[in-house]
């Protein structure tokens, strides 16, 4: 049975809506918090895949923490590419944490990878 026109206009602005007010939520800063924080650990798992490639860190007291890099594109931009770093390497990443504070989530700005700097936002980052 075919759906009539106005039905099909509202699902589809309805999945338009979504769609835009979750790459919005993705993409932007407002889960991070204002102050940049850095986090030592070592690498547990790197993912390169899109929409951001991440890394699992494993810090020393707090666990396992989740940080995401710049989109592929800028990621790549920084010189931090597939193979320059690998599990078991020390990291260092300076950022921006979650809001909520049960989440041990960041956003770097900076990572140092065995002792070799690569800024994915430098126009963000706040010390040097």
């Amino acid at each position: 049975m075919a759906r009539s026109l106005p039905a099909r206009l509202v699902v589809g602005s309805v999945f338009g809506l979504l769609v835009a007010t979750g790459a919005y939520a993705h993409h932007g800063w407002s889960w991070a918090e204002a102050e940049q924080m850095e986090l030592s650990g070592t690498i547990r798992a790197i993912s390169m895949a899109p929409p951001h490639p991440t890394l699992r860190v494993e810090t020393e007291n707090d666990g396992i923490w989740r940080v995401e890099l710049g989109n592929p594109r800028l990621t790549e931009r920084s010189g931090f590419v597939e193979g320059v770093a690998k599990v078991g390497d020390p990291i260092v990443a300076l950022g921006n944490r979650s809001l909520d504070q049960n989440e041990k989530r960041m956003k770097a700005v900076r990572i140092t990878v065995a002792g070799k700097v690569y800024d994915i936002y430098p126009e963000r980052i706040q010390t040097n």
